[in-house]
């Protein structure tokens, strides 16, 4: 077979608008792997929350989480490749959103962190009462970041969050002033930051690397804007239907959207799977 990895994000992509796994996205990354690919994640998310993902796949899928600031394989605990943010930025960046007032919040992979429960934290600190205590994000809310940020040498990622768009948009120039981290975004009201060099894209090339599989035998799934690097470097880079459109500009194949299965389809089309 030509693709030997398959890479999927996962809000937007592989996950419908209710965040559920279709049966036929299901069915046909199962099939993908009996055939002989390997099927992985990728996504912005903490790691707790992707490896709750990857286990109702059923599959033995490594994970990038954190937009590629780390990778590790569920199943054996092993992490093939982790890039923390330098402290001294992670204050820069800590400062900067304080001096806008705006919401923020950060993770490593074991915890994530922030000042009060709103968006993000709010929405997984309901998720929380629904699951076992293996699936629950560990959420600290503290009074002051900083000094946390002190004391810790492992922080991933950081996202900011807000509606006004505009202060959004000069809280990210003042960040890109920064030189030492990577920024990008996942959806319309949000800012994300990682340290310098990260970015699924490049996730993905190590974790070819690691299986021996070259840059054409790889297709990647996603639609938003921290997917546009993975998708470029693929060797079949797939935009869901509901993708910005600089991701669709980028593609090599264009799906259907997430609500309708697209990841399903477009394997059965590349890969000619037979049911």
């Amino acid at each position: 077979m030509k693709y030997k990895l398959i890479v999927t994000d996962m809000d937007g992509t592989l996950l419908s608008n209710h965040k559920e796994i279709t049966k036929e996205n299901k069915k046909a990354l199962k099939k993908a792997t009996e055939m002989g690919a390997k099927v992985a994640i990728a996504t912005g998310r903490i790691y707790t929350s992707a490896r709750y993902y990857a286990n109702l796949l059923e599959l033995d899928a490594p994970i990038i989480a954190c937009n590629g600031a780390i990778i590790r394989e569920e199943k054996t605990n092993n992490t093939l490749y982790k890039n923390t943010m330098n402290k001294d930025d992670c204050k820069k960046v800590a400062n900067i959103c304080d001096e806008f007032g705006i919401y923020y919040h950060f993770y490593n992979d074991t915890g994530f962190y922030c000042k009060e429960l709103k968006y993000s934290s709010l929405q997984y600190s309901k998720w929380n009462e629904t699951q076992t205590e293996e699936n629950r994000v560990n959420i600290k809310v503290m009074d002051d970041p900083i000094k946390f940020i002190q004391n810790t040498e492992d922080i991933l990622k950081f996202v900011v969050i807000d509606d006004d768009l505009d202060k959004l948009d000069k809280v990210r120039k003042e960040l890109e002033k920064i030189d030492n981290i990577e920024v990008s975004k996942s959806w319309h009201n949000n800012i994300e930051v990682m340290n310098n060099g990260v970015s699924k894209g490049q996730a993905v090339k190590k974790l070819a690397e690691h299986f021996g599989f070259k840059q054409d035998e790889i297709i990647t799934f996603g639609d938003n804007f921290n997917d546009l690097s993975m998708i470029e470097y693929a060797g079949m880079g797939v935009a869901m239907g509901n993708s910005e459109d600089k991701v669709k500009e980028k593609a090599n194949l264009i799906t259907d959207s997430n609500e309708r299965s697209g990841v399903a389809k477009a394997l059965n089309e590349l890969l000619n799977i037979k049911y």
